[in-house]
């Protein structure tokens, strides 16, 4: 499961998203720019550790590196949620929470998501009685209840293993000083 990304990287992988194609450092460079002051060494120590963590693969293009995003924001942030749930001793409870720091736009977001899950379910696949959304209301209640008493305060998690790809050490020649990227 992926940790949280920090705010560099974040700014990073928000422009590989963003832009969906293989990037430079150079062009990460000149767009962090226009926002912040920045080294073309930063930005690419820090797409070389995205690319050992697994966050992108690079493929060589003459000298430089082009990086490629490995999956999406939407996977990435549902990761996030996913194992933030899964380390609660009560998930129901934990959903309700959630759900009570929902704003309108985003509890409109989740109903549709649950609609489209719905309708793509296949019939028969044992999960009728959630699907139609019935539960157990004493459940809910004393679920809810804990929610209310325990406060709704995030836990600190542990931060997970990162996915590590294998090192490519055949790769641009790193340390020439040619004026042109050497894209670590």
């Amino acid at each position: 499961m992926p940790r949280q990304l920090g705010d560099l990287e974040d700014a990073v992988m928000t422009r590989v998203w963003q832009w969906n194609r293989p990037v430079t450092v150079r062009e990460v460079l000149e767009d962090l720019q226009q926002e912040r002051s920045i080294a073309y060494t930063t930005v690419m120590t820090v797409m070389d550790n995205l690319h050992q963590k697994g966050w992108v693969r690079r493929e060589v293009e003459g000298r430089a590196y082009r990086y490629t995003a490995v999956s999406t924001r939407a996977a990435y942030a549902a990761a996030l949620m996913n194992e933030a749930w899964s380390k609660s001793d009560n998930p129901a409870a934990a959903l309700v929470a959630f759900f009570g720091m929902m704003s309108p736009e985003q509890r409109q977001s989740l109903e549709d998501a649950v609609r489209l899950v719905r309708r793509d379910r296949p019939e028969g696949d044992g999960t009728e009685e959630a699907a139609s959304g019935e539960a157990d209301t004493e459940t809910i209640s004393m679920e809810t209840e804990a929610v209310s008493n325990e406060g709704a305060g995030v836990q600190d998690r542990e931060e997970p293993q990162e996915p590590q790809e294998p090192d490519a050490s055949e790769g641009p020649d790193e340390g020439a000083d040619t004026g042109r990227e050497s894209g670590r």
